[in-house]
């Protein structure tokens, strides 16, 4: 089932890119990409690449299009590796689920995505002019709040993107903003430790916070961007097929509404310590952010937009799961890149109802 009643619509393109044979760098599968408009115009995908034993790089595939469909991909390499310590641990490494925004404020492309490290799994920003040279800027971290005793800082995160636009913050203070997911299980790097969240919160289930960084400090200090203020949760789970957790999709855009945020939405057993999960099922679902006051939500789907349906969505590393990550406009229609069951890269036309 799917919900009917929400203005926008998601409907199946087809696989795009599936692990290449004999390509150690993706034994484990194709995921969760980025894209980006590259220098040249054209369009790019940037898949997570995940080799033997879980180790993932951020790889670089030009999109090829057919009668205004993405059908497949020609790959390019990789633009990001774990080369840094904070990006690997003593059994662990990865840069993985990467999203990424262009900021014209900034004539930047921000790319948000996971280090994988001693810590466990961590966000962390690159940024590039163009699809290809990405630079660090480093972990993000988080300024502490006494007053609600919130210190995100402890904890790891994941599913974070940018607003490409600015807004203004609680306070009113124009802001860059950014969506992202902390979690409470800290058993990557505490095994056996009760999860703990913050004091206060009325839902401890992983749900969908928003950040802020004041947009005058970002003109004085590009890494500013790493530092992150005034957390508030946007949303938690609501509906059946998400009731384990909720996490962003691709970066937030403008529509007549609002702001239109895809995201994932997961039912099912989460076993504490484990990266790949078996008893789940991830599906796509949206929200209508106020224009305005992004941390308020106007509409949500009560049933996913998309759900894993397919052979390919149902069967792979982790199997059931449909996880949005990119928008693009390709000739007038806009698509939504996914990962399918963490293991192949999907796409799926948006369309408004």
């Amino acid at each position: 089932m799917t919900d009917t009643s929400f203005p926008y619509a998601l409907t199946r393109a087809g696989v795009i890119m599936s692990p290449e044979p004999g390509n150690d760098l993706e034994t484990e599968g194709v995921l969760n990409p980025a894209t980006v408009r590259g220098a040249d115009g054209r369009l790019y995908l940037l898949p997570r690449l995940v080799a033997e034993g879980n180790v993932s790089r951020i790889g670089l595939a030009e999109i090829k299009v057919a009668d205004g469909v993405p059908v497949s991909v020609a790959r390019e390499g990789v633009v990001l590796s774990p080369d840094r310590s904070w990006e690997r641990g003593a059994q662990n490494a990865g840069v993985e689920d990467p999203r990424v925004t262009f900021v014209p404020d900034l004539g930047l492309n921000v790319m948000t995505y996971v280090a994988y490290g001693p810590l466990g799994p961590r966000t962390a920003l690159a940024v590039s002019t163009d699809e290809r040279s990405w630079r660090r800027l480093g972990p993000v971290t988080f300024e502490y709040d006494d007053d609600a005793d919130v210190d995100l800082g402890l904890y790891p995160n994941k599913d974070t993107v940018f607003f490409p636009e600015t807004v203004r913050d609680p306070d009113g203070v124009e802001s860059f903003a950014v969506l992202h997911r902390p979690s409470w299980d800290l058993q990557d790097i505490r095994p056996g430790e009760v999860a703990t969240p913050p004091a206060g919160l009325p839902d401890d289930r992983p749900s969908i916070w928003i950040s802020f960084i004041p947009a005058a400090e970002v003109e004085q200090d590009l890494a500013a961007l790493t530092r992150w203020r005034k957390h508030r949760v946007v949303a938690w789970p609501e509906a059946a097929f998400e009731q384990t957790k909720i996490g962003s999709g691709p970066a937030p855009i403008r529509v007549e509404e609002g702001w239109l945020l895809l995201y994932h939405g997961v039912v099912g057993e989460l076993v504490p310590g484990v990266a790949q999960q078996k008893n789940v099922n991830y599906g796509a679902g949206a929200m209508i952010l106020d224009a305005d006051e992004p941390w308020r939500v106007i509409a949500r789907t009560s049933a996913p937009l998309l759900s894993a349906d397919t052979d390919d969505e149902r069967d792979g590393i982790v199997p059931n799961v449909v996880f949005p990550t990119a928008i693009e406009e390709i000739e007038g229609t806009r698509y939504v890149f996914y990962g399918m069951a963490d293991s192949k890269i999907g796409a799926a036309r948006l369309d408004r109802n």
